[in-house]
């Protein structure tokens, strides 16, 4: 239950690293109560009236995009978009001097989107208003591990503890991997990660996780798989085998998944290449949680607007 008392202590949300366990629960309970409205016949509510909520994305997006945007219109947030081919970051103004110039209108929250790794950090550290990441580079992607966290503990029931999570496919270039792995592991999930040594990140021998090369031993009693898209542009660079030869060995297929545990879990965050890293099969089983996440992130997002405008580190 939502406890209408929790001080919320973060101007920003930049990164799951810098949340407790506590902020995670009391921010999926907000989550949760914010879902109700979701369902409603009219979906709206005045909570955030008079905010304004600047989305800044510098590199493409649907999904996120599209959800932060339906998320403060939900909570009544006056939005504005921005992205990189209408902004003066086209012209070669610098990060920063767009960042000011968004401050000077008095927005309460800008939400950005950037391929540099530390591009949200840095806005944070030079505005007053509210930062939240919506991916920066490689480094972090915090809403997409929550509204992770959010639909696995309602397929858990609510327990975390002595679960496993195999996270497969580009791990190397996934900031959606480094948040999901930091978030659930601090909330006692198990972590294994499998990939072709190619996209794994160097260092990886360092995180608290299981580390894989064979998907069959990978998935193993597993209590979810969440797959991650395949970035074809990192076949050109070298990084990946021939592509058939690539599903062959990491596809998630219905054969691989019965090792799982029975019941066992299925994420994706989007966009899927189907037949590549997920089957047909599994993508659209009665245990793949991909629309529910479409879902969650909706919600999860409105607790994320609504506890940086309306509290934001000031209570």
């Amino acid at each position: 239950m939502y406890d209408t008392h929790y001080l919320w202590p973060h101007k920003d949300l930049l990164d799951v690293t810098q949340l407790t366990a506590d902020d995670v629960m009391h921010l999926l309970d907000l989550a949760a109560s914010f879902q109700e409205i979701n369902r409603r016949p009219v979906k709206r509510v005045p909570t955030l009236q008079g905010k304004t909520v600047i989305l800044f994305f510098a590199e493409n997006s649907t999904r996120t995009k599209v959800s932060f945007e339906i998320a403060a219109k939900r909570l009544s947030a006056d939005t504005h978009a921005l992205g990189k081919a209408g902004s003066s970051l086209n012209k070669g103004e610098s990060l920063l001097d767009t960042g000011l110039t968004l401050q000077a209108m008095h927005p309460d929250l800008i939400v950005i989107r950037h391929s540099s790794s530390g591009a949200a950090a840095f806005l944070a550290d030079k505005l007053s208003c509210g930062i939240v990441n919506a991916g920066d580079g490689w480094h972090a992607h915090p809403t997409q591990a929550l509204l992770d966290c959010y639909t696995l503990r309602h397929a858990w029931g609510g327990r975390f503890e002595g679960r496993t999570l195999l996270i497969l496919g580009d791990i190397a270039h996934s900031r959606v991997a480094r948040s999901n792995m930091h978030l659930l592991t601090m909330l006692g999930v198990k972590v294994r990660l499998c990939a072709p040594r190619t996209l794994l990140p160097a260092g990886v021998e360092t995180w608290p996780v299981e580390v894989f090369g064979d998907l069959d031993r990978a998935v193993d009693g597993a209590d979810a798989v969440m797959c991650l898209r395949l970035q074809l542009e990192r076949q050109q660079a070298g990084l990946l085998p021939d592509l058939s030869e690539y599903s062959r060995r990491y596809c998630l297929t219905l054969p691989r998944l019965s090792r799982a545990k029975t019941g066992a879990q299925v994420l994706h965050p989007g966009p899927m290449n189907r037949g590549l890293e997920i089957s047909d099969d599994v993508a659209d089983m009665a245990d793949s949680r991909v629309l529910d996440q479409v879902s969650a992130g909706v919600a999860t997002r409105m607790a994320v607007l609504y506890l940086l405008a309306m509290q934001g580190g000031r209570s």
